[in-house]
């Protein structure tokens, strides 16, 4: 496993960052593994090096930590994780119990403390931008986490630009705790976020933690293949998917696979982390192939005449991922 530094910051997280959405329960969506499944998939990633977890307090409405917390406390000594997760979310119908207001933001930090069974996260990550609260009161309420000590970094996640350079800002103006990094949505099939966001992380030394890195399956399943329990139920995907180049991306994912004699998941995300900007992908992975996959891609090499075909058949799409 290779470690590098989270942007600027001194922590040093693993080349590969484990996604934990897909463990909690199964009530809250269909392809979430129960606690019984989870638990060898996070015990094998530690196993392979990862050092980093990252969930949110919205999965499986806290199940998802519950159930990382659990395994971490059998699995792995606290002080040798990076541990992230996220608030923002709606966790119930009361009207504070969603957004970034200082109410919800302070709520939200001890409870999924607890739910984790620890005294702190690593990384505190905003879970997109909320526009019913002024980014001031977000701002000061998260720099009141950290000098707490409930957080020792935090993050933020997909939203404009200007947003997050507003944020920043203010950041350095009040002597505020400063983001860290920025979790975003980046693919081979996805790759608006080269407008803007990545240039910006790279001038600010944001860590950058691209999500579903390999769309969703959709760059790592065969052509033909029956879509799985998460394709057919996930709405997210429905949203940010279905360009016209979807397809003939994913064909050129499977032709450089085939070359390379390398399953299309390591190509995929072996292009990703060639990338300079990018500090760790997150990985969803609901068997163990998928991890075994992730940690084998930090060898795959790709020349640049493979990397021009990947990149070829992509044309500008509308920007989508950030509600």
């Amino acid at each position: 496993m290779d470690y590098v530094r989270l942007g600027s910051a001194g922590m040093k997280v693993s080349r590969i960052c484990l996604g934990c959405m897909t463990y909690g329960s199964p009530e809250w969506r269909p392809w979430v593994l129960d606690e019984e499944q989870s638990r060898p998939l996070i015990r094998q990633a530690l196993e392979l090096g990862i050092n980093f977890l990252d969930t949110a307090d919205f999965y499986g409405q806290g199940a998802s930590e519950l159930v990382v917390g659990k395994a971490l406390k059998d699995f792995a000594r606290r002080d040798e994780v990076v541990l992230a997760t996220k608030v923002r979310m709606a966790m119930s119908d009361d009207p504070n119990a969603k957004g970034l207001s200082r109410k919800h933001i302070m709520q939200s930090i001890d409870a999924s403390l607890k739910r984790l069974g620890t005294d702190y996260v690593d990384l505190y990550q905003i879970h997109r931008w909320d526009y019913d609260t002024p980014v001031e009161e977000t701002l000061d309420a998260l720099n009141d986490v950290v000098r707490a000590g409930k957080a020792l970094y935090i993050g933020a996640s997909s939203m404009w630009a200007w947003q997050f350079m507003k944020a920043l800002g203010i950041q350095e103006h009040e002597g505020y705790a400063r983001f860290v990094s920025m979790q975003n949505h980046y693919n081979l099939i996805y790759r608006e976020e080269e407008r803007e966001m990545l240039p910006l992380c790279r001038e600010e030394g944001i860590g950058v933690l691209p999500w579903s890195p390999m769309a969703r399956g959709r760059l790592t399943r065969p052509a033909g293949a029956e879509e799985t329990t998460r394709a057919t139920t996930d709405d997210v995907a429905d949203m940010i998917y279905g360009a016209a180049h979807d397809a003939p991306v994913a064909a050129r994912v499977r032709e450089a696979a085939e070359r390379l004699g390398e399953p299309p998941a390591r190509v995929a995300l072996a292009w990703l982390l060639r990338k300079s900007d990018i500090a760790a992908p997150i990985i969803g992975a609901s068997k163990p192939g998928h991890l075994e996959d992730a940690v084998a891609a930090l060898g795959v090499e790709l020349d640049e005449e493979t990397v021009t075909a990947l990149e070829e058949p992509y044309r500008t799409i509308p920007v989508a991922g950030h509600d």
